[in-house]
């Protein structure tokens, strides 16, 4: 009996906005909840074993996910190179994203990786051609600046370590690129499994090295969550790091079909939510709120998605 795909992980036929609106929103609430959990359980592991698990289980459920679906074909790519650059791409971002989790808060981590969009919508006329007028360059400003509210990087406490998240947005901003560039017709489960593959690899390089090659005393007393290669793993570890996998596999599959389907420079500005729904977990699982004026800047990055959403509903009645 011949099988079925299920329609989400078929190639994409054409842009649908607001289908890619909706999957963008789920995906970077679900990926808010998994990185506030990361930063939750960082001081009880490293970098390189959280990311070594997660991605395991990231690649069991997608070839669970494969067989369901379609079959293992689902799992190979048309053009391997621009997917496992893509890749590549994002294991730089999560180190330079998850190396900061232990000092900084959610909302700090959220909005430095948040300058991606700026970097995209940068980019995205000389490199993929795309069209930016002049409601989305507004609309992308405005969220810049209420990111610049809540980074404040004029206030007596910044740290360098606040650019840590930045330089994973440039890294993020070049996956997406390639995404939109290379990948656009390549199915979800291609993707990931790429991005498992080199998440596994990276994290079990780490831990090698790190093991073969121990960094001195002080050094990994000031960062463990780095500078450790395998601290002891406990179920309770072992446990939340699967749990990640399940919300970072859903999210980045919501992600991957939402710029698939729908302008870069038309999802950058509403990506921006997802720092209200950092500061959303932030609440709910430190009981840390952010202060007024990162309330403000919050205000301005729902306001900028609300004026992109609003922008193209109108053009395309008319």
């Amino acid at each position: 009996m011949k099988q079925q795909h299920l329609p989400f992980f078929q190639s994409p036929t054409g842009d649908r906005p607001f289908l890619a609106m909706g999957l963008l929103l789920v995906g970077v609430f679900t990926l808010a909840l998994q990185d506030a959990t990361v930063k939750l359980i960082a001081p009880e592991t490293s970098f390189w074993q959280f990311q070594t698990i997660r991605a395991t289980g990231n690649a069991s459920f997608i070839v669970m996910l494969a067989m369901i679906s379609g079959g293992y074909h689902l799992l190979v790519s048309q053009n391997w190179r621009p997917v496992y650059f893509r890749a590549v791409m994002l294991s730089i971002c999560m180190f330079c994203f998850f190396s900061g989790a232990p000092y900084l808060t959610v909302a700090q981590m959220a909005a430095g990786l948040y300058t991606y969009p700026l970097f995209v919508s940068l980019l995205a006329g000389p490199i993929l051609g795309e069209k930016v007028g002049p409601w989305r360059i507004a609309a992308l400003m405005i969220g810049a600046v209420g990111a610049l509210f809540i980074l404040d990087p004029f206030d007596a406490r910044f740290s360098p370590i606040q650019l840590l998240p930045v330089a994973a947005g440039f890294f993020y901003a070049c996956n997406i690129l390639t995404l939109r560039h290379s990948c656009r017709h390549e199915n979800p489960l291609s993707l990931t499994i790429a991005v498992a593959v080199l998440f596994f690899l990276t994290g079990l390089a780490g831990i090698v090295v790190l093991t073969l090659f121990p960094v001195p005393a002080d050094i990994s007393a000031a960062m463990p969550f780095v500078a450790i290669g395998w601290p002891e793993l406990t179920w309770l570890i072992f446990g939340v790091a699967i749990a990640c996998s399940v919300l970072n596999l859903s999210g980045n599959i919501c992600l991957a079909r939402a710029y698939q389907t729908a302008d870069s420079s038309w999802l950058a500005p509403i990506d921006f939510t997802y720092l209200l729904f950092a500061a959303f977990w932030g609440r709910v699982i430190f009981d840390a709120w952010p202060p007024q004026q990162a309330l403000l800047g919050m205000s301005l990055i729902a306001f900028a998605g609300i004026l992109t959403a609003w922008r193209e509903q109108k053009r395309q009645a008319n």
